[in-house]
């Protein structure tokens, strides 16, 4: 009996472990996507528009 519950508990502890590593992997992987999707997109824009988007932010 006791080797069950440790054999179960090592299971739900590796599952949440992998579950954790997967999900900041998986949150790294797409911030690091969207910049540089951004940086492509503000890479083909115009002057006129770039400056039209800084004048927004101030």
């Amino acid at each position: 009996m006791p080797t069950d519950f440790t054999s179960i508990l090592l299971l739900v502890l590796t599952s949440a472990v992998t579950f954790t590593v997967a999900r900041l992997l998986s949150r790294r992987y797409r911030a690091r996507r969207r910049e540089r999707e951004l940086a492509a997109k503000r890479a083909t824009e115009t002057r006129q528009v770039r400056r039209a988007r800084e004048r927004g932010r101030k």
